[in-house]
């Protein structure tokens, strides 16, 4: 069924797509397996590659990556690869079986239910850790469930990794909020031998303007939670230019008033948004509405007042100029605020592992923290990145907590 994409791929041997792939997907091998109709042993791999490959192949930003990097690509179309990825890794995910493991009955804890958690918990769990998997929320998955919207990534994904935690023995610990009610050396004392730590960044950035404590004003990564718990109005601008702003923008096309208005607020050029470019182009197709080089400065509960800006090149680098004598009101009764995200949680206030200065955990190549038996990756290691990347450095983690644990008996 996927002939019309695995007759284009050439099978290069030094293959760019997988060069760029952040967890290094085999991509020419996955495709010939494919293509000689052995379906199975295509998708064990890819999950044991990437436990997350049913949902990296529906997010991640393609373009950067694997199709964007394609030798095809550079004189026609690049090779869709991710296609038959979501299918057979969804094929995957749905019959899934738990193959032969041989327990060690090392106990491993695992804070944080998100890409970088899930990713962890599967991998040790394969290699016959007992895995307690810890999370403030009620379900797993994280950003994938909290604040990836259903019509990006539908949360049947989610709900099916859920399952596959269950098959493989990981008890989940749900609504348990690490740093106040049980601290890092609960855990230690109470046996696991060693601990990953993978909370992300659920704490929104602010402007740090008046008006980001009116009514009308929401932070992006909140309102995703439950959208249809707030009630917004007819003019909704969203101030930010990457995916969180644009999932934001769309999500609010779904519920604004009949003749209502999206718009995304870009301090930059267009060409300079952080945002996956399909995802830019999915809300211009939705009615999202873009103005671009406008800086705001205060926020009331009518209008968002804004300075122009101007982008300056300089040595081939581009830099951008407030013009402040170039004031822009633009009209909103509601606001939501998509500028980034840093690290929250008390999880990471132990004052005996050392964070940077950004306020993330300080680790080593391989995910180590600077506390002996403690782990970290994803978000709160790096900042906000894409779920694949997640997935990589979680990998890493998981050979460095293995080799740890195992030196520790010898």
């Amino acid at each position: 069924m996927f002939k019309e994409i695995y007759s284009q791929c050439l099978k290069c041997k030094n293959a760019r797509c997988a060069n760029n792939c952040p967890v290094k997907t085999p991509i020419p091998e996955i495709i010939s397996l494919v293509e000689a109709g052995d379906i199975d042993a295509a998708a064990l791999k890819l999950f044991l590659n990437n436990p997350l490959s049913a949902v990296c192949s529906v997010v991640c930003p393609h373009e950067n990556n694997c199709y964007g990097n394609c030798v095809r690509g550079i004189k026609g179309e690049s090779v869709a690869f991710y296609k038959i990825e979501q299918k057979v890794s969804r094929d995957f995910l749905e019959n899934f079986k738990v193959p032969p493991i041989e327990k060690n009955n090392h106990k491993v804890a695992i804070i944080g239910a998100g890409p970088a958690g899930i990713t962890a918990s599967i991998l040790l769990s394969l290699k016959g850790f007992r895995v307690t998997l810890m999370d403030a929320k009620e379900e797993i998955g994280g950003v994938l469930r909290y604040g990836i919207p259903d019509f990006r990534l539908p949360k049947e994904i989610v709900d099916t990794y859920q399952i596959i935690l269950k098959k493989l023995g990981v008890v989940f610990k749900p609504n348990i909020f690490v740093g106040s009610t049980l601290v890092l050396d609960d855990m230690l004392h109470d046996g696991y031998e060693a601990i990953f730590v993978a909370v992300g960044t659920a704490k929104p950035n602010r402007l740090g303007l008046l008006g980001e404590t009116l009514g009308n004003v929401h932070f992006a990564i909140d309102y995703l939670k439950c959208p249809s718990s707030y009630e917004i109005g007819k003019e909704v601008v969203v101030i930010g230019a990457g995916n969180v702003a644009l999932d934001a923008a769309r999500m609010a096309t779904r519920y604004i008033p009949k003749g209502g208005r999206v718009t995304i607020l870009n301090n930059r050029r267009e060409m300079d948004m952080t945002g996956n470019i399909h995802e830019i182009e999915d809300a211009v197709n939705e009615g999202v509405q873009f103005r671009h080089l406008l800086q705001t400065v205060k926020i009331s509960e009518e209008y968002i007042q804004c300075v122009e800006v101007e982008p300056i090149e300089n040595n081939g680098t581009i830099a951008y100029e407030e013009i402040f004598e170039k004031p822009v009101k633009v009209e909103a009764d509601t606001v939501i605020i998509a500028i980034g995200q840093g690290p929250q949680g008390a999880v990471i206030s132990d004052t005996t592992v050392e964070k940077t200065k950004r306020g993330l955990l300080d680790v080593d190549e391989n995910g180590m923290t600077s506390m002996s038996g403690i782990f970290a990756a994803g978000d709160i290691v790096s900042g906000p990145r894409t779920v694949v990347e997640a997935v990589a450095f979680s990998k890493k983690a998981v050979e460095q907590i293995e080799q740890y644990i195992f030196n520790k008996h010898q």
